[in-house]
């Protein structure tokens, strides 16, 4: 660290950084998809002690490992089950992947580097983004981070062969980590990436310093246990999860996530934020002009190779989501590092002022157009007075950035080390700060993304709810209900993701909407949450109803 820093300071901004990041994970209710899936996932793993065959809503689920979910469920064992207890995994492996990222540039290219590679991921809305929201691809992306790390200090640091082979040894460890969290796609990142930069660089040697043998023996011997024992206690997992979730959804667009082969490139753009500038201005000149060592190995041209191969690979797939680019970040982050180090004080100048002017432009835009924006993006599902909402709380972040970035400037104009790092380290904390604020907003779309207003209504609603009568979902599945409710629901008329479960498991769901009908007019009480569409329909049949809730986008209904 720059010698002008006490220990002191770094304190302070340590515990500042851990403060904003921790501190917004329970100011939101969980949303669908997704963060209802994989919290819901844990929960039923606690709840049942079975850790070994995943399950959502109570059917078999393999379209991942369990690693995420173990940690979840793990964590609302040691905390109990909340909705920060659902986002901390997530979290702190974000946060863990800034701290790695931040210590292999310490020791790859110093201390200057290593604190404004910190300081880069930290402050990459992507990064910070995903790492808020309960999905695999927070988790994943950090173990990816600490493998990358431990390759780069192993590779390009100046220990000795035994530390070599030990920092070698702790990326073959952080990579089964990566493949027990998402799987294979965890070991195809970083050997695609070496095989890209072997041939971009004609770097060989480096296949020669990779402790294969062991470092397999490794990956092996962490990741096969539960590969063989949820193998041998379900017969369907290995061609549901190796040929179904990872071959075909690659190389079709069965899974409906297709996109243009430019998909993800605005992602990238605007993920990279406040970076994307100061990264393409001085991309070219990264690749090129670096120190190899006598090895041949370059760093920066390994991070590089590692950020193409990920984007290209994703861009390829038949199935694209937003965060499936999320590994791109941290490597992207250690070449920032280094730009940020090094570019001149006039550069900087024209970074900052750039970042302070488009936030400030940008929240007031938003700010004066946030009525006719809300109306363009209102559907009949979420009303105009929901985007209303958000894009006040999104201005107000814009500002609390333009703040951060506004501190930025003015530090750096002594344009030492020591200021650069602190105008660097200013910025982050001002987008922590600023998508915090956002984040917050974000609940304002709650009532269309999340049940668990509905289930708070539910709950004190007169007649008292009654927890031992079934409870239905028809003809949709919402990811949130049975995590607020606390209990598994009957699916009713509805497959998609649940397919695999309900044919093993089929009477744990009711195949058509007829039977469910008898089976409910014969009920005593019950529950079913249904699309505003559905209840039309089943009214018109005069099937018995009683409406609890009603909501632009569901009815919830009792049997009396």
């Amino acid at each position: 660290m720059p010698a002008s820093l006490r220990p002191g300071v770094w304190l302070a901004l340590a515990a500042a950084f851990t403060l904003l990041w921790l501190g917004a994970l329970d100011v939101r209710h969980l949303q669908h998809p997704d963060e209802g899936r994989y919290a819901e996932i844990a929960r039923e793993m606690l709840v049942s002690g079975d850790w070994v065959t995943p399950r959502l809503n109570g059917l078999k689920y393999f379209e991942k490992p369990p690693l995420q979910y173990w940690l979840t469920a793990a964590t609302y064992a040691a905390f109990g089950t909340h909705d920060w207890t659902a986002r901390l995994p997530a979290a702190v492996f974000g946060w863990l992947a800034v701290l790695a990222i931040g210590y292999a540039g310490l020791r790859i290219a110093g201390t200057d580097v290593g604190a404004c590679a910190a300081a880069a991921l930290a402050a990459t809305v992507w990064h910070i983004g995903i790492s808020h929201f309960v999905t695999l691809d927070a988790v994943l992306s950090g173990w990816l981070a600490f493998a990358l790390a431990a390759f780069l200090i192993a590779q390009a640091g100046t220990g000795s062969d035994t530390a070599r082979r030990r920092w070698m040894l702790a990326a073959w460890a952080a990579t089964a980590g990566a493949v027990l969290t998402k799987g294979p796609v965890g070991a195809v990142i970083p050997a695609g990436a070496l095989v890209l930069y072997s041939l971009l660089v004609r770097d060989r040697a480096v296949w020669r310093r990779l402790a294969l043998l062991p470092g397999l023996a490794l990956l092996l011997l962490l990741c096969a246990p539960w590969f063989i024992v949820v193998s041998a206690r379900n017969p369907e997992f290995a061609r549901f999860f190796f040929i179904h979730e990872h071959v075909e959804r690659f190389l079709t667009t069965e899974h409906q996530r297709e996109g243009a082969w430019w998909y993800f490139v605005p992602l990238l753009i605007g993920g990279l934020l406040p970076w994307t500038g100061l990264f393409v201005w001085k991309a070219a000149a990264s690749w090129r002009h670096v120190e190899r060592r006598r090895d041949g190995f370059s760093w920066p041209r390994l991070c590089l190779a590692w950020a193409l191969f990920v984007f290209l690979f994703f861009s390829a797939s038949g199935s694209k989501l937003p965060s499936y680019i999320l590994p791109m970040f941290s490597a992207l982050a250690l070449v920032i590092g280094a730009q940020i180090a090094r570019v001149s004080c006039r550069g900087w100048a024209v970074l900052s002022s750039s970042l302070v002017l488009g936030a400030a432009l940008l929240a007031m835009g938003i700010w004066i157009w946030r009525e006719p924006l809300a109306a363009r993006l209102a559907t009949e599902r979420t009303p105009i007075d929901l985007y209303r909402a958000l894009l006040a709380w999104v201005a107000l972040g814009l500002l609390v950035i333009t703040v951060g970035a506004t501190a930025a400037r003015l530090l750096d104009r002594r344009g030492t080390p020591a200021a650069r790092t602190l105008a660097a380290i200013a910025l982050a904390l001002g987008m922590n700060a600023g998508l915090a604020v956002a984040l917050w907003g974000n609940d304002a779309l709650g009532p269309a993304r999340s049940t668990a207003d509905l289930v708070r209504a539910l709950r004190a609603a007169s007649p008292p709810y009654d927890v031992a009568a079934p409870f239905f979902q028809v003809r949709m599945y919402d990811q949130t209900l049975p995590w607020y409710l606390r209990r598994t629901t009957t699916v009713v008329d509805y497959r998609d993701e649940l397919a695999l479960g309900l044919d093993a498991e089929p009477q744990k769901g009711i195949a058509d909407t007829a039977t469910w009908v008898a089976r409910w007019a014969a009920l005593p009480q019950g529950y079913a949450l249904m699309t505003p569409d559905t209840f039309d329909d089943l009214m018109t049949q005069q099937v018995p109803m009683r409406v609890v809730v009603r909501t632009s986008r569901y009815v919830l209904v009792a049997r009396r």
